[in-house]
């Protein structure tokens, strides 16, 4: 791979320039795509999308929305740092100060969308929407066949490993309607960098050691599209380089905030925290200075020689940022020390592999499910929203089943059918025709998937109660 088709400004739809001449607009393309992202209406929603804690009231806790601009904000950060390290240590000629610049850009919008496509109620919603496809595709039915033998395996796959990544590219190249049915249309570069795993449904290999086959990347329905961005790219089944930077920006952001959002909501206390460190590292740094620890605690010394009248918060809250600065360092580190092996697309770990970081990253995560993610509260919430989303596919497959086939439908399913938004119904219609039944049948239920991952956790919620007679 070259930096000079990795950065591919092509996108999927070109449009004509001014026939005066030349444009007078100076963006860069990619400058173009922030611009984009920043002004739609799928980028908004992820303000009324969950994080960790679905539908909190705090204005402290993050949604979707502000841990995607966090993400945005250390992409660039730590691209900045490696593209500087690449110029410095002369690790490759062809990269440039021009190079440098386009890549901080792409991370800049890459950070913004990379979560677009999640369902509401966070990665439980992609759970849920897992569990019910493999519990019902081998029982439903179309004109008397089951779905099983209707559907091809790799699209009855797309379902069993329903995920928001692939969901993003969806969402980005053809279901956010802004000229036309391209989507946002957004460069192959930033398109490729979301892409974290490079292989159809049919190719995950969760056990297999490489990185870029533990999920999806693409469904069926965009595989025509990847085959593009990867021909103009140059990375066909492997990660773009700044694929790598991306997750390791996203690790970062949500294993420090998880920590500070569970400390703000009394998940955690800082005593607790204290202990939990020494726990997960002490056996890692064998007598040597427990490095997070003495952090968290010079803070705390901090605080009290300050005056603060809450020095465990002032502590927590500049542990994370500490935390951050010392984890970009290492992932700048990872990266140029395998630069020629991510390069080559034979780098299988992420950034954080091999250094100091590993068991900081570990044990944060560790910390965060320990106290949060299997918390009462927690678990409570993920059966409502359990309960929400099976009532939602229970419903509206059964009525996009039959929908577009010729066949009667009944007065509720076309009451079901008008309840989704006709953008929806309009890109299955462009992209259905003239394809064979299994296909369209294919799409119908992307359809309701789309149309449910375009929710807000407060929408879902509102219409459940709505259509269930609740006030």
């Amino acid at each position: 791979m070259n930096w000079n088709t990795l950065l591919s400004p092509r996108r999927k739809g070109e449009y004509q320039r001014s026939s005066a001449g030349k444009s007078s607009d100076l963006r860069t393309e990619f400058e173009k795509d922030y611009h984009r992202i920043i002004g739609s209406a799928s980028f908004r929603r992820l303000q009324d999308k969950t994080q960790v804690f679905p539908l909190d009231k705090s204005d402290f806790i993050r949604t979707r929305l502000t841990h995607s601009l966090e993400v945005s904000s250390l992409s660039k950060s730590l691209g900045q740092n490696i593209a500087e390290s690449i110029i410095q240590k002369g690790l490759d000629p062809e990269f440039t100060e021009q190079s440098k610049s386009n890549i901080c850009d792409i991370l800049l919008c890459a950070g913004l969308i990379h979560d677009i496509g999640n369902p509401p109620f966070g990665h439980f919603g992609e759970e849920a929407i897992r569990d019910w496809f493999r519990k019902n595709i081998p029982v439903l039915e179309f004109r008397g066949k089951p779905l099983t033998e209707v559907l091809t395996k790799q699209m009855q796959q797309d379902f069993y490993h329903f995920e928001g990544n692939a969901q993003a590219l969806r969402l980005v190249s053809k279901l956010h309607l802004l000229v036309n049915e391209y989507g946002m249309n957004l460069t192959f570069a930033l398109l490729d960098t979301i892409i974290k795993y490079p292989v159809p449904s049919t190719g995950v290999l969760p056990d297999s050691g490489r990185i870029c086959e533990k999920k999806m990347g693409y469904f069926y329905a965009e595989e025509e599209l990847y085959r593009k961005i990867a021909d103009s790219c140059g990375t066909f089944g492997v990660r773009h380089p700044l694929t790598y930077i991306l997750e390791a920006a996203d690790d970062i952001a949500y294993r420090t905030a998880d920590i500070e959002d569970a400390f703000k909501k009394g998940f955690i206390s800082y005593d607790r925290l204290t202990s939990e460190l020494h726990s997960h590292l002490d056996a890692i740094y064998q007598g040597k200075e427990n490095y997070p620890l003495s952090v968290l605690e010079h803070q705390y010394r901090k605080a009290l020689e300050r005056g603060d009248k809450e020095p465990k918060r002032y502590a927590v809250s500049n542990f994370i940022i500490r935390m951050q600065g010392y984890l970009i360092y290492c992932a700048t580190a990872g990266f140029t020390a395998h630069y020629r092996e991510i390069m080559e697309g034979r780098w299988e770990h992420d950034l954080f592999y091999g250094t100091a970081a590993a068991p900081i990253i570990k044990a944060l995560g560790n910390i965060a499910y320990d106290h949060v993610f299997v918390s009462m509260p927690i678990l409570k919430l993920e059966v409502a929203a359990g309960k929400i989303i099976t009532y939602f596919l229970d419903t509206f497959v059964h009525a996009f089943l039959s929908y577009d086939t010729g066949q009667k439908l009944g007065m509720m399913e076309g009451k079901l059918i008008h309840l989704v938004s006709d953008n929806y119904k309009q890109i299955y219609h462009f992209y259905s025709r003239n394809q064979p039944e299994n296909v369209r049948l294919y799409l119908r239920l992307l359809l309701v998937t789309d149309y449910i991952s375009g929710m807000t956790d407060s929408f879902a919620k509102d219409l459940y109660q709505q259509l269930n007679g609740i006030e």
